[in-house]
């Protein structure tokens, strides 16, 4: 019997799952999490991606065991391991084009935080609970967290989180806008696949672009003009698509649209 990877990638019928089975980052985790994400970035088949952490916690950010143990051996590298593996991850969380569904079990902290709010749609069982954790070490934070903590929260919620290292359960998670869903403990990655799996069977095109221009509207330094600019290059992309023709044809004809991602 082949031994667990900490970090697995599978795709079918479009849909691209990739599967952190270790709630703990050490830097063997963080190399196959980079792999199997890289994977996922890379595929011309996958029309959506969903992420998926282990059964009681999602992520709870680095393995501090381990951290503690290089502090004390090589303390010079404790915390290399943000450029070599962090950046990398978030950077390849960035480069996924298509829609990325996020299951979240459990405990969801630091950097594994920063992985789910990476993502486009967050699903989170009930016993979920939200924080950052960084400064309660000494640290501020890393994997992207901080800018998009102010782009969901705004900067005052975001300020709370980083300084008070104020956790959050489910609920409020959902109240604030850090999760799209919560459902009961038993039901998170089953509706996380569901989810995941109507994005696959979408517009594919439409779906791409419409998560840039969220990005380019969320971005500071981008105005008006610009935003009118590129919505009407993308729509005129669009409109020749096998998917947008299918898709008027069908509610002319009172019928459900079926979509290719073409």
């Amino acid at each position: 019997m082949s031994e667990q990877k900490a970090a697995e990638f599978v795709e079918a019928d479009g849909l691209a799952t990739v599967r952190l089975n270790s709630p703990a980052l050490t830097g063997e985790v963080k190399e196959e999490l980079l792999g199997a994400l890289r994977q996922a970035a890379e595929s011309t088949t996958a029309r959506a991606v969903l992420l998926l952490g282990s059964e009681k916690a999602f992520c709870v950010g680095q393995d501090l065991a381990e951290h503690a143990r290089i502090l004390e051996e090589e303390p010079e590298q404790a915390l290399t391991t943000v450029r070599e593996h962090y950046n990398p991850i978030v950077q390849t969380f960035e480069s996924i084009q298509v829609p990325v569904v996020v299951g979240i079990g459990g405990a969801c902290v630091g950097a594994g935080l920063g992985f789910a709010l990476a993502g486009d749609v967050r699903v989170a069982a009930r016993r979920a609970k939200f924080g950052t954790a960084f400064t309660g070490i000494g640290l501020a934070s890393d994997s992207g967290l901080a800018v998009r903590l102010v782009r969901a929260l705004g900067s005052a919620r975001a300020m709370e989180m980083m300084l008070l290292g104020t956790t959050i359960a489910a609920e409020r998670a959902h109240e604030l806008g850090l999760v799209t869903e919560v459902v009961d403990d038993d039901a998170w990655e089953q509706r996380a696949r569901e989810l995941a799996s109507v994005l696959a069977a979408g517009p594919t095109s439409a779906f791409v672009a419409a998560k840039r221009e969220v990005r380019s509207a969320s971005e500071g330094g981008c105005d008006l003009p610009e935003l009118l600019e590129e919505e009407a290059d993308l729509q005129n992309e669009l409109g020749v698509t096998g998917d947008h023709v299918g898709a008027v044809k069908s509610f002319l004809n009172k019928e459900k649209p079926v979509f290719s991602g073409s």
